[in-house]
């Protein structure tokens, strides 16, 4: 069975092939907070790095990946911190 990281990774890789994407479960952070849970999988920190964003709002960005993550969220994912880039913006931020 994988974890959910794993799933977040595969589903995102699945959607923007070639991007770079960095998945960390930052649950233990949340630990007494709304919509942390007993064993973690709940919070994540998530880095996608992709061609695909070009021409996308950041609010466009962020919709398709909770699209795209959304029976996650029916399984108990609670919240996403996320920064979503193409290239040439990675680039520019250094």
């Amino acid at each position: 069975m994988s974890t959910r990281a794993e799933r977040i990774e595969d589903a995102l890789r699945a959607a923007y092939p070639g991007a770079a994407i960095r998945v960390v479960d930052d649950s233990d952070r949340h630990a007494g907070h709304a919509g942390a849970r007993p064993g973690g999988e709940t919070h994540y920190n998530v880095l996608v790095v992709a061609e695909g964003f070009a021409g996308l709002t950041r609010v466009a960005r962020s919709r398709a990946v909770h699209a795209l993550l959304a029976t996650e969220f029916a399984g108990g994912l609670h919240a996403l911190s996320l920064t979503l880039r193409t290239p040439e913006e990675t680039a520019r931020a250094g």
